[in-house]
């Protein structure tokens, strides 16, 4: 292979197992194994397992910022519950990766690690306030959207231990999160306001927010 072919299949190797174990419990004499390769060989292209970790982690945060890549038609509660799911198709599917990506790993105290986090981040939120067709949000919108964000994370590392909650039901409940969340905000501040009724209005009868208002509805009776 040329170098950057068997660099991508180390990191694509590596991905693999940091996604079915913790990186803590993967050695770099397992990754030569799985990749066919000798120990010395995988330090030729990676000067150790951290910078192998940071760049298969690379490669885990520009995946899952594009899960947050939706076209920006139909109700924005649909959207946002297929965005949902491809979140947790994700986290579904690389548990350990993603736990170590949000918590840091080996490599604990890393900017390149933390900048990759922050990316993930950023990159949804883009995405988010896109969808909301708003170029400049003001600052409580900005509070939700990045909250919201941060309860995705949250609520799927949870989920991860011991996935107790059907991964279905908690899609659904983070769409209803950045509704009522959207909502205490907009109590709070009339151009929040404007844009949540703007959103609400392409709503159909039968959608996750409207969902929502029924359940709301129903408690409070």
């Amino acid at each position: 292979m040329g170098v950057e072919e068997r660099r991508q299949q180390l990191i694509g190797v590596a991905l693999d197992l940091f996604g079915r174990r913790s990186p803590d419990d993967v050695s770099i004499d397992e990754i030569a194994s799985a990749a066919g390769i000798s120990r010395p060989l995988v330090y030729h292209y990676f000067p150790g397992k951290l910078s192998l970790y940071e760049a298969a982690l690379q490669r885990a945060s520009d995946d899952l910022a594009e899960r947050f890549i939706e076209p920006q038609e139909g109700p924005l509660g649909a959207r946002l519950l297929r965005v949902m799911r491809r979140y947790f198709d994700f986290v579904d599917e690389h548990g350990p990766g993603f736990s170590a990506l949000m918590r840091g790993g080996p490599a604990v105290g890393s900017t390149r690690t933390n900048a990759l986090v922050d990316g993930v981040r950023q990159a949804a939120y883009l995405q988010i306030v896109a969808h909301l067709r708003v170029d400049r949000p003001p600052a409580r919108l900005e509070l939700v959207v990045r909250s919201w964000i941060s309860l995705a994370e949250a609520t799927a590392l949870i989920w991860l231990d011991g996935r107790r909650i059907p991964r279905g039901e908690l899609e659904v409940q983070l769409v209803h999160d950045f509704a009522a969340l959207a909502a205490v905000s907009a109590a709070y501040d009339p151009e929040t306001a404007t844009l949540l009724r703007r959103a609400l209005a392409e709503e159909p009868s039968q959608g996750p927010f409207s969902d929502l208002a029924e359940r709301l509805i129903a408690l409070a009776t």
